[in-house]
């Protein structure tokens, strides 16, 4: 179903309710707002294809803007808010937007792209105005309320790393098809965590990401009622669940740590028994903590391996992750190999580069030697994100390292090419390694050493000037949180970067 389905029936059920501010988008709103703004899209001249941008905070329309370009048969790019001028511009030109919609808090950033982007036609900013924008509120108003059309369905393009640091789009091809056809996530959803329109859906990460804005606009085309957190707050997270009768939602381990972490007598005040389903992803879970969760919820934790990609789907519940300790499921989408460098598939319990047999399809907009290296070298079709991992007797897959050396930080990816890029121009910079390294809360945190060009300036001005510096030209997230000092960084001479050496200094021995 869509949003004017959904509205013929229950026009003022809650659609959307923002967890700090209390706001309600009704299913009526969302469905006539989403209509304006397609209409609006269509005016402008955009057709099925096209690609429109959007740089939100989890904002009470950020779901609103993400329907209005589906059902416009449009690729929508949503961006994340927290990043800088350089990377924000990239990205909106990159993807080829037309369209580019923000809010008067994110004015800053977004204005100073404005001559960097000649290609967008349309600048809407939310909640205030500022030069070079039209008023999003006043825009939408002036356009119908009911159905453009030529409704058809479009598909999100998210932004992963590209080979030189730079991010690139995940673009699935998108046939335009009717809004009411079911797609392949909707129908694992139905199937595997059983929501209806009663369900209420509770997201606590930023709607930018893959899984936050699919889960969300999927329990959407059921009826549900998805419950935004502005941002996550454990002890918020459980008072939420008890308020609003939550049955679903979905977390990443490091969320499940910080309420692990909460006192005792916090974690028994919140009646949790309407939570059927929690659902998780995104980095692998350490085992104590997912034990700890189950002892703690039950057997209602799910977890799936999956990309934004599309190619692949595992999963497991929490009766046979018990079973099987540290595994991140068995497909359900796609047969899994695990292959050596040569492409050959390698025994049960032997690592490997993780591969879909699927038939699924994909490219990373632009950049055709990132899609290339995505296949496996015998040019069977198959595909991989790029990790390593083995399977057991009874094809359980459990992931072991990451192939490109991609730090997941609180379930968020980040590519430490970009932060090298930005550190080797320094000029107090000879030479500079970013890895991830563990972080008890996080996963992972970032970690840079430097070769400096003077060794006598090594300490910790120097880190902390090198800290900040990453800090003004890249989103701090990407940036390390700390910097140690080397006399040299063990290179090849050929220039490689020996970075493994590096980095298994500050990981401990693992199997």
């Amino acid at each position: 179903m869509y949003p004017g389905a959904i509205a013929a029936v229950t026009p003022d059920k809650p659609a959307v309710i923002m967890a700090g501010s209390g706001r309600i988008i009704t299913y009526r709103e969302l469905d006539e707002e989403s209509n304006r703004l397609a209409h609006l899209f269509r005016a402008a001249g955009l057709r099925p294809g096209d690609h429109i941008a959007f740089m939100l905070p989890n904002h009470p329309l950020f779901l609103t803007v993400a329907w209005a370009a589906h059902r416009s048969g449009l690729y929508y790019t949503p961006i994340s808010s927290r990043l800088q001028s350089e990377e924000l511009a990239y990205i909106v030109n990159n993807c080829g937007a037309r369209a580019f919609i923000t809010s008067a808090g994110l004015a800053g950033v977004a204005g100073s792209i404005t001559a960097a982007t000649p290609g967008v036609e349309v600048r809407l900013m939310l909640d205030g105005v500022a030069e070079g924008f039209e008023p999003y509120e006043e825009a939408v108003a002036r356009q119908p309320a009911t159905p453009i059309g030529d409704e058809c369905a479009g598909v999100d393009m998210l932004y992963s790393s590209g080979t030189t640091g730079r991010p690139k789009g995940v673009k699935i091809p998108s046939a335009h098809g009717p809004l009411t056809e079911p797609g392949m996530l909707f129908r694992l959803v139905q199937g595997l965590f059983a929501p209806s329109a009663d369900s209420v859906y509770l997201s606590p990460a930023p709607l930018y990401h893959a899984a936050p804005l699919r889960y969300s606009l999927t329990f959407q085309q059921l009826g549900a009622t998805v419950v935004v957190m502005e941002r996550f707050d454990a002890e918020r997270f459980l008072a939420l669940v008890e308020r609003y009768g939550v049955t679903h939602s979905q977390l990443v381990p490091t969320m499940f740590i910080k309420m692990i972490k909460l006192p005792e007598e916090v974690r028994k005040k919140y009646d949790l028994s309407s939570l059927q389903c929690a659902i998780h992803a995104a980095a692998p879970c350490p085992v104590p903590v997912k034990e700890q969760m189950i002892d703690w919820w039950g057997p209602i934790i799910h977890e799936y391996y999956a990309g934004t990609e599309g190619n692949g789907f595992l999963y497991v519940n929490s009766e046979d992750w018990l079973r099987h300790k540290g595994t991140v499921g068995r497909s359900l989408l796609g047969v899994v190999h695990v292959c050596d460098e040569e492409g050959d598939d390698v025994p049960p319990g032997e690592h490997g580069t993780v591969y879909f047999e699927s038939g699924a399809t994909f490219e990373y907009h632009g950049d055709p030697d990132k899609t290339r290296s995505a296949h496996d070298p015998k040019g069977r079709g198959w595909t991989t994100l790029g990790d390593i991992g083995r399977l057991d007797d009874d094809g359980f897959l459990y992931l072991t390292d990451r192939r490109s050396y991609m730090i997941i930080s609180g379930g968020v990816n980040i590519y430490p090419q970009e932060a090298e890029n930005v550190l080797s121009v320094h000029p107090k910079v000879a030479d500079v390694a970013v890895f991830g390294v563990p972080d008890e809360e996080m996963g992972e945190q970032v970690k840079a050493v430097v070769e400096p060009v003077s060794p006598a300036e090594a300490g910790p001005e120097l880190e902390a000037e090198l800290i900040a510096y990453c800090r003004e030209r890249l989103a701090h997230y990407k940036c390390p949180k700390s910097v140690d000092f080397r006399e040299e960084l063990p290179r090849h001479p050929t220039g490689k970067l020996y970075k493994r050496l590096l980095r298994d200094e500050y990981w401990p021995v693992r199997r």
